[in-house]
Order: structure tokens, then sequence, then C-alpha cells
């Protein structure tokens, strides 16, 4: 699929870094957005920027009803969408000998891998039935290639993304709608503010969203952002497993919940 602008999109993750830069984008191009999350004040400097043409919703992700519910309304209000992207997510530290990282990496798989799956849900019959284009697109994570130490639930579940958005690819061929997967390394967003970790290729949101939005446009099944760094990632995965595990055991790992410098989780009450 090959287009020059979407007219009607939902954004889920709409008050994150490339979540906020996809909505703005989006509403600067004189798209119909609901814009999905849980920072009100954010959202609302959004939709303010086009009244008419924008909503606020704030439902987690996870819950299908929440997520329906919302769906119907912005259907009823803005019609059919052309373009889902399901951008919401969360990540953390994770460690399995703690009891209290098990409560961390079952809301993580919730939030990033169900949410996807409850965010396409109410949107992909309407969106088949029009008959015309739609993409519906999966922001995963280049951590979803290979397993790295201390982020085994942020890496699992944009894994199992990854595989999904495979399996809903490949059934959806036979449609006029795509499916893109999109994988992007370090961006300078609040999930990545914690990280004491060197970043290569650290990109800014504004600029992520325009190679996003521009790849779906042109048909792109996989985006890398930036590719240089999935380049990068490709060729470490070339070592021999031990080597790979070595370096990556010498790098500082992602703050866990409750550590500082972590992100907020939703759902997880601190400590």
């Amino acid at each position: 699929m090959r287009r020059s602008s979407f007219h009607n999109a939902v954004v889920t993750g709409a008050c994150g870094g490339l979540g906020q830069a996809l909505a703005q984008a989006l509403i600067a191009s004189g798209a119909r957005v609901a814009l999905v999350g849980l920072r009100t004040p954010v959202l609302d400097a959004l939709a303010a920027q086009a009244p008419e043409r924008c909503a606020v919703y704030r439902p987690d992700v996870s819950d299908a009803l929440a997520v329906q519910a919302m769906a119907a309304d912005w259907m009823a209000r803005a019609g059919v969408p052309d373009l889902v992207i399901a951008n919401a997510g969360v990540a953390g530290g994770f460690d399995t000998a703690e009891a209290e990282d098990l409560v961390v990496m079952r809301r993580m798989l919730e939030i990033n891998l169900l949410g996807v799956a409850t965010t396409f849900q109410p949107f992909l019959a309407p969106m088949r039935e029009s008959g015309r284009p739609g993409a519906l697109v999966g922001v995963a994570s280049i951590a979803g290639w290979r397993g790295m130490p201390g982020n085994g639930a942020y890496c699992a579940s944009k894994a199992g993304l990854i595989a999904y958005l495979q399996s809903l690819r490949a059934e959806l061929r036979p449609t006029g709608l795509t499916v893109h997967t999109v994988s992007p390394g370090y961006l300078r967003t609040a999930l990545t503010a914690g990280n004491r970790f060197a970043m290569p290729g650290l990109l800014e949101p504004d600029e992520a969203a325009g190679r996003l939005l521009a790849g779906v446009a042109a048909g792109a099944e996989h985006i890398v952002l930036p590719r240089r760094v999935g380049w990068l990632s490709r060729l470490l995965g070339l070592l021999p497993a031990r080597l790979h595990d070595r370096i990556l055991l010498g790098q500082p790992r992602k703050p866990r919940v409750g550590e500082a410098g972590a992100t907020e989780i939703p759902g997880i009450e601190k400590p």
C-alpha cells in the first residue's frame, strides 16, 4: 500500500514521546485523531490543536471492554479509521529471582502484548468491511530480537508482539489491510530517560514519528528506527552466544520498579 496521507487515525500511548509526536504529525496533516492515553493534560493539549477533529480517551489498553467502548465512540463520531497505531507500552528492569518482579512481568505483557491485540480487535471487522485500504501498526522494539540480561520481561513482551504481528499480517494478506511492525532502537523518551547504559543512534521522537508514518504510507512491513541500530543489532547477533552475552553482561542494567530512574508502570503500586 502506498498512500499520501491518512484521514482517520487512532493512536494509543499518545501522551508518550513517540505517541505524542505521531499524534502531532497526524493532527498537522489534517487527519481526525483519537488520542488514547493516561495523562489527561497532555492529551487535552494535543486535542486543543484541532478540537473539531480530535477526541481524548483514557482506557487501560489491556481492558478489552474499555477499549471496545472507546472504539465504538470514536467510530460513531468520526467513522472507521484507516490507521490504528498501537503504541502504548511500558519498560522496566526485571529479575526472576525477585518475587515482586513477577507482577511487573505480568503487567508488562498485559500492556505491551495483549494491549496491541485489544487495541486492534474492535476496529478490525469495520476496517475490513469498509472496503478501503487500512493500516494496523504495532510498535515493538529491537529488544524483541534477542533477550538481554536484566530486561527479560520487556524483551519477552516485544518478541511476543513481533510474532503476533507476523501472524496477523499473514491472516490479513487477502484483505485490503496491512500490518506494520515497528522496531525502534533508542528514542529520547521517558522510557529511556533512566537508562544507565550507552544508547547508540539515539533518535528524537519527532524524527522517529516522521520516519514511521512515511514507512507505513510506503507499505513497509518492517520499520526499524534508526536503521543503522538495527544493522548493529544484527551484527552483534552473529557473534557466538557466549561472547554476545559477555558483552551485554558488562553493561549497566535498566532500573527495576522502585529503583532510582525507573519508569512508572500503570497498574503497579510503588513500593
